[in-house]
């Protein structure tokens, strides 16, 4: 195992956290993308549940203001857009290369068998799930995941504007 590329959270992360969910936060091992206020933008998961449960989702959004602008380009239908998008030779191939990042972050934590293999949000072949993109390319960082960037880029919310409660 590695060390993770962020910190564990804090009480008040912990928190935080449960506000934007409106319930416990569970498994949270990592603060992996902040808001520029400070409050937890994304939080990283632990690849194996207390119950024993294997959780693919790495990086979950968690941001009130971000989870509900990235439902919004959901549900006006982004994501069939942005699969079109996966047939350029240079998308496709960023897209597996963003494919093989989530899996080994993921599995610097912790490997679990059940789901080797298996990133997030459709990839690498797909774009399934918004919000997983776009928490991947937060705690990533931009440049590492080309469909989270770019729903990033068409949310109606910026990690650079403080849109917290």
């Amino acid at each position: 195992m590695t060390t993770p590329p962020f910190a564990a959270p804090t009480a008040a992360d912990i928190d935080a956290v449960s506000r934007q969910l409106g319930r416990p936060a569970r498994n949270v091992i990592g603060i992996a993308a902040r808001c520029v206020c400070g409050n937890p933008t994304v939080v990283a998961t632990r690849p194996r549940l207390d119950d024993g449960t294997p959780f693919p989702t790495l990086y979950y959004l968690s941001h009130p203001a971000a989870t509900a602008a990235i439902s919004t380009l959901e549900a006006n239908g982004v994501m069939a857009q942005l699969q079109q998008l996966l047939a350029d030779e240079t998308v496709g191939a960023d897209y597996l290369a963003a494919h093989h990042a989530y899996l080994a972050d993921r599995e610097g934590l912790e490997f679990v068998e059940e789901i080797a293999g298996i990133s997030a949000g459709g990839m690498p072949l797909r774009v399934k799930c918004l919000h997983a993109l776009a928490g991947h390319a937060l705690a990533a960082g931009p440049g590492v995941n080309p469909i989270g960037d770019l729903a990033l880029e068409q949310a109606e919310w910026s990690p650079l504007v403080c849109q917290c409660d």
